[in-house]
């Protein structure tokens, strides 16, 4: 009786979630690339005006989204930064777990990774996220964000569409 050797497996479902975290690379690339620009060209809240409705204008933000707890002495940096750090992992994991005809959860997870290295990369090296679009309409703005914000933010809409239209009709076919 002879034995045969193991067959090797794949410790992840979706081979292709190599290629969404090459997205996710190239989000974080370009988003602290173009934080750089903005830190290096910009004064800190002083608008440079690029158009009618939106603005270049330097800020720091030490809080979470919109600011929140911008204001509390700087404990919310590490408690930002590990709440990052652990997301971002479980989203990783999640990706490699995720099957691979789920194309559209796998870039919106590879869209949120790389916003939330991207904004985490800030938080580890300046203490704050460097912040510089400002979008307004007359005198209401809104506030200002990244390419990192962007990114999460489309990831997260996608999310919800996958959730909300196509999953249920995944499972229908299955």
């Amino acid at each position: 009786m002879t034995d045969k050797p193991a067959k090797a497996t794949v410790p992840f479902r979706n081979k292709q979630a190599v290629a969404w975290l090459l997205m996710s690379v190239v989000i974080v690339v370009l988003d602290l690339w173009t934080k750089s620009l903005a830190t290096d060209n910009l004064s800190l809240y002083r608008p440079e005006e690029v158009n009618a409705w939106l603005n270049m204008t330097l800020a720091h933000n030490y809080g979470a989204a919109f600011s929140f707890l911008s204001d509390a002495g700087g404990w919310q940096r590490w408690l930002f930064t590990g709440l990052a750090s652990v997301v971002t992992l479980v989203l990783i994991a999640w990706l490699f777990r995720l099957p691979a005809n789920e194309k559209l959860t796998g870039a919106a997870l590879g869209l949120i990774i790389g916003g939330a290295i991207g904004n985490l990369a800030d938080r580890i090296n300046h203490g704050y996220v460097v912040d510089f679009i400002d979008v307004y309409y007359r005198d209401w703005h809104w506030p200002a964000f990244n390419l990192a914000d962007s990114a999460i933010t489309c990831g997260v809409i996608l999310l919800l569409i996958d959730g909300l239209f196509l999953s249920g009709k995944r499972s229908s076919e299955n």
